[in-house]
């Protein structure tokens, strides 16, 4: 079986890629994140998925790499990792009542034959009309600091919302599974 590589240190993606039971490492990409002038959220989020897997891929030419990577945006802005409660209750604030879009991107890269594919999935998440004491008490009991949007949805996060539509439920936690495993078929892995 060809070697594995998942170009990310989310906790998230990782638990994600031990669902397909195929062994796998994990490396560190170390890719500058900072947003380009004018750049869609779904091109930034398709350049950094691809940027993190061919950096790996780069050094490890013989193994498959995966980069993936999610930009959370509300009407025109993006929403980043809060980083501290002050900040997660100003985004779910500013979110309340309002459609989310989340672009995951996802880029399985081979450097030793050149391969490079992607995927992209949009979610559609509709947050309910939030009150603060919701939103404190939310951030209060999960703290979804490290993620865009200020918000787990695997986890507690999901009581804000009113509806999420998307081709791929687990591209809202990180990496689109469905997605990644027809790119994973393509390149002569062995999945159910």
């Amino acid at each position: 079986m060809p070697r594995l590589i998942l170009a990310s240190t989310s906790a998230y993606r990782r638990e994600l890629l031990a669902r397909l039971r195929l062994p796998f490492d994990v490396v560190q990409p170390d890719v500058d994140e900072t947003a380009l002038p004018g750049e869609p959220a779904s091109e930034r989020a398709q350049r950094l998925a691809k940027a993190k897997s061919q950096i790996i891929a780069q050094r490890q030419p013989d193994a498959w790499v995966i980069g993936s990577d999610q930009v959370a945006q509300c009407a025109d802005s993006v929403l980043d990792k809060p980083g501290s409660s002050e900040r997660a209750h100003t985004q779910l604030r500013a979110a309340s009542g309002r459609e989310l879009r989340f672009h995951t991107a996802l880029c399985l890269s081979h450097a030793a034959s050149t391969a490079c594919w992607q995927a992209l999935d949009i979610t559609h998440a509709q947050l309910r009309t939030l009150s603060d004491a919701e939103i404190s008490r939310y951030i209060a009991a999960e703290q979804a600091l490290d993620c865009a949007g200020s918000f787990k949805a695997e986890g507690l996060g999901i009581s804000l919302f009113e509806h999420i539509r998307s081709d791929d439920p687990t591209a809202l936690i990180g990496l689109p599974l469905i997605a990644l495993c027809q790119l994973l078929r393509r390149a002569g892995f062995e999945l159910p």
